[in-house]
């Protein structure tokens, strides 16, 4: 089964993307909610809005389409280059 994809473009804010991130990244909402000093409804609200947007029906198919769409990057899983997000790897 595959997901559909809306016909226009979307639109999604900083906040957003960052979240999708952490998602991507393996953080609970609670685990954001710490990371980004916001409360977990926040991040819960977000992410709803992110499920709503992109018309993904959960985390798995959220993170795939971002992956899909170069909203995000993972190391040695998509090469894309984000100008708003700088990582810095293996420094603590």
């Amino acid at each position: 089964m595959t997901e559909s994809h809306p016909s226009t473009p979307i639109t999604l804010s900083e906040r957003e993307v960052q979240i999708i991130e952490l998602v991507a990244n393996g953080l609970t909402n609670q685990d954001i909610a710490e990371k980004l000093a916001i409360s977990k409804r926040t991040v819960d609200n977000h992410i709803s809005n992110i499920l709503t947007k992109t018309a993904m029906g959960n985390r798995v198919a959220l993170v795939r389409w971002a992956l899909q769409w170069g909203k995000v990057c993972l190391d040695e899983v998509n090469c894309c280059v984000l100008p708003t997000s700088q990582s810095v790897n293996g420094q603590a």
